[in-house]
């Protein structure tokens, strides 16, 4: 017997778990392994839950790629490349995706790494120090090493 719909521990029946799926698709999309923990504690069985998101993807209204390629454009405002293929594989986005979407957002990494740089400080380094301080903070932000001394060479100027 279920219990009483006004339980929250009940689970939810497949075409109440479906409209949650459904639900949370509409706000944003989702990774596969992002929605199987959202939906989780309201799916009957682990079965159910994955019969669900086989058939969401089949009929492609889930969808890994579709994901990363979103999430990757909104991280590349202001991450690098390393960055962006670390967010994706921590959503649970494959490693080949993850790895393929991340390099074509990276891309153009040396123009945003110099646009962040103008952003953030008014001025050039003039100390090894702040030079090195700047450094850091682009590697936080996922930038590979041929792209931070670039953007803080001398060149940086001249784009």
């Amino acid at each position: 017997m279920r219990p009483a719909r006004n339980d929250p521990a009940a689970p939810d029946a497949p075409q109440e778990l479906k409209a949650r799926a459904l639900r949370l698709l509409a706000r944003r999309e989702h990774s596969r392994a992002e929605l199987a923990r959202k939906l989780a504690r309201h799916a009957e069985s682990r079965e159910a839950l994955e019969a669900l998101l086989d058939d969401l993807t089949q009929r492609r209204q889930l969808s890994d790629e579709r994901f990363a390629e979103e999430r990757a454009q909104v991280l590349s405002r202001k991450y690098g490349a390393a960055r962006i293929r670390l967010e994706l594989r921590s959503k649970g986005v494959a490693e080949v995706t993850a790895e393929r979407i991340a390099e074509a957002a990276g891309a153009n990494d040396l123009m945003r790494a110099r646009g962040i740089l103008r952003r953030r400080y008014a001025s050039p380094p003039t100390t090894r120090e702040e030079r090195a301080k700047r450094m850091r903070f682009l590697q936080q932000r996922g930038f590979a090493g041929e792209v931070i001394r670039a953007a803080l060479g001398r060149d940086a100027d001249e784009d």
